[in-house]
């Protein structure tokens, strides 16, 4: 017997990303937190097989970086955009092209920014700390841009459920 295909996830609504912003905060945000949440990403990656690099930054200093079988050096370059992104808007980079989308244009259209410094694509997701706003940011890059923003999400809504 054949099993149906299943059907993939609907494309996420500006207000729906918006949400998930408003929902993966942190009480704090620290090397250790870090070191775990970078930690999940990687196994997670490791039980799909998944070719990405991971990344967090905070206040500037990367706190993690790990680089799985099947990532290239190009995933670096497209991590440090994606980063750029969210530190210039204070939203996830994926957030920022579909705000752009919703306008009838795209990121690199509209934002005069030079693309090969700043990708508006999924991946990069704010660190947000209660009180202090975005002090960072935790980026995945090697799948295409929603499943990359898709994991960094996954990995934030299971990190904060053990906090």
């Amino acid at each position: 017997m054949t099993q149906p295909a299943s059907t993939p996830a609907p494309v996420p609504t500006v207000e729906e990303l918006e949400a998930q912003e408003r929902r993966l905060v942190f009480r704090r945000f620290t090397h250790e937190d870090a070191w775990a949440l970078g930690s999940l990403l990687v196994e997670m990656a490791r039980e799909r097989q998944a070719p990405v690099a991971i990344d967090i930054h905070r206040a500037g200093q990367q706190l993690f970086h790990a680089a799985l079988p099947g990532s290239a050096p190009d995933n670096d370059a497209w991590i440090a955009r994606k980063r750029r992104v969210v530190e210039r808007y204070g939203a996830a980079s994926y957030l920022v092209g579909a705000r752009h989308r919703a306008k009838g244009t795209t990121f690199e259209e509209s934002s005069r920014l030079d693309p090969d410094t700043y990708a508006a694509h999924g991946g990069s997701f704010p660190i947000t700390v209660e009180g202090a706003g975005v002090i960072g940011a935790v980026t995945v890059s090697g799948l295409p841009q929603l499943e990359d923003h898709r994991m960094v999400v996954e990995a934030l809504e299971r990190y904060l459920e053990r906090l």
